[in-house]
């Protein structure tokens, strides 16, 4: 029975265009794949997967959060994503990747999905509807990746970590607050930015200061933290 799939509009903090992000539909994938799928329930801090573990499955965020990091030779750490519900990652198995290129670890209390390579390959073949839909989520994240580039190569560290903060808070949905992780450390923050936690610190509490975060419950964003970036 194919797969049904739906979508989500997610707007991005750099330029305020509508994107169409697909959000998969977890209940058709754990009925649909059958054989060469399975369920990982992960405590906090838990590790899905090392860096150069075989590659050899695809993995959904059903529910909570991942986090990508990477290891380089000198032993430097640097974090690469940060994963929530609906979002596939290790899918570089499907390009013939041997080995997994990250780390991920599970930041929450969540349920991964595991779709061993032939299974996710069977799916693409056989459901054109997925298919479309994981080419889009792909391209998407391809998007993303060229903005974060850009994003690192001209932008001050203050913007970038205005824009983590509004992507983490899912910025665009009616310009509502929303929980972004309730205990997401400032060293997190510093790696994904590719500044020092001291940095962070002081920006953090300028954010504050100036109304556009707050701190109830977990750290909170409001919209008017785009003018950051905005401002030249």
């Amino acid at each position: 029975m194919p797969s049904t799939t739906s979508v989500r509009a997610k707007k991005s903090p750099d330029n305020g265009r509508s994107d169409m992000i697909p959000h998969f539909d977890a209940h058709s994938i754990l009925t649909s794949v059958g054989l060469g799928r399975s369920t990982m329930a992960c405590r906090p801090n838990e590790i899905v997967f090392r860096q150069g573990d075989p590659a050899d499955a695809v993995f959904y965020v059903e529910r909570g959060r991942v986090q990508l990091t990477v290891v380089s030779e000198q032993g430097k750490e640097g974090v690469i994503g940060m994963l929530t519900v609906g979002e596939f990652f290790g899918e570089g198995c499907l390009a013939g990747q041997p080995l997994h290129m990250a780390t991920a670890v599970a930041t929450t209390e969540s349920e991964i999905v595991r779709v061993e390579k032939g299974a996710m390959v069977r799916m693409l073949h056989q459901e054109p509807v997925f298919s479309e839909m994981f080419m889009a989520f792909l391209l998407s994240r391809n998007v993303q990746i060229e903005e974060e580039l850009v994003d690192q190569l001209f932008n001050s560290s203050e913007k970038r970590l205005a824009r983590l903060l509004l992507l983490l808070a899912h910025f665009g949905k009616d310009g509502k607050l929303e929980p972004i992780i309730p205990k997401i450390s400032q060293e997190v923050l510093a790696a994904r930015v590719g500044t020092t936690r001291s940095r962070i610190n002081h920006f953090m509490n300028k954010f504050r200061k100036l109304g556009l975060i707050e701190y109830n419950g977990g750290l909170k964003v409001h919209s008017s933290l785009l003018n950051v970036i905005l401002h030249d």
